[in-house]
């Protein structure tokens, strides 16, 4: 049972989020279809979202995570990128999808997507569960969004403050007392 809820306001339900992800995976059935996917997570708040989302994907695909880190247990980000678990698997000529959690100031995925693009896949998008174009400090391409948010800190549904709340099933915005 979660204890820590009174400091939590839901922003997106259970079935709001099942509802995106599944419409989000139809697309993206079709816009691979026939295509050698590979499909990047960027650990660690994405596994959840990704898990469902390639679950609900029509298509034979390949899924390997890349683990970077920007926050450093803040609510901020620090501006530094840092790659602390890279792919294993080549990229050249396949195409990559990159999922992510939530794009905030697109610091992180402008250097992910630079890393991958100099690796020459076939093709490079990206889809989010969480978009907040607002904190744009960095443009970067984001082809698949579940939702847009405003410049407020959400948890739960894989996205953590300090590694806490990513087991809620929902999305919540964060309330410091």
């Amino acid at each position: 049972m979660i204890t820590l809820r009174e400091s939590i306001d839901t922003f997106l339900s259970e079935e709001q989020i099942r509802v995106r992800i599944r419409e989000m995976g139809e697309q993206l059935t079709r816009d691979y279809a026939g295509k050698d996917l590979l499909v990047v997570g960027l650990l660690n708040g994405v596994f959840i979202f990704m898990a469902d989302l390639v679950r609900v994907m029509d298509l034979r695909l390949e899924v390997a995570f890349m683990q970077v880190a920007s926050y450093g247990g803040n609510t901020v980000t620090t501006g530094e990128v840092n790659i602390l678990h890279d792919l294993e698997r080549p990229v050249g000529g396949r195409h990559v999808l990159i999922v992510e959690d939530i794009v905030d100031t697109g610091l992180t995925l402008h250097k992910v997507r630079n890393m991958l693009l100099d690796r020459q896949p076939a093709s490079l998008k990206i889809a989010t569960l969480l978009d907040k174009p607002s904190r744009r400090s960095v443009q970067v391409p984001v082809d698949y969004v579940g939702f847009a948010i405003e410049d407020r800190f959400a948890v739960g549904f894989g996205l953590d403050l300090d590694g806490k709340y990513r087991n809620l099933p929902f999305v919540g915005i964060y309330n410091p007392a």
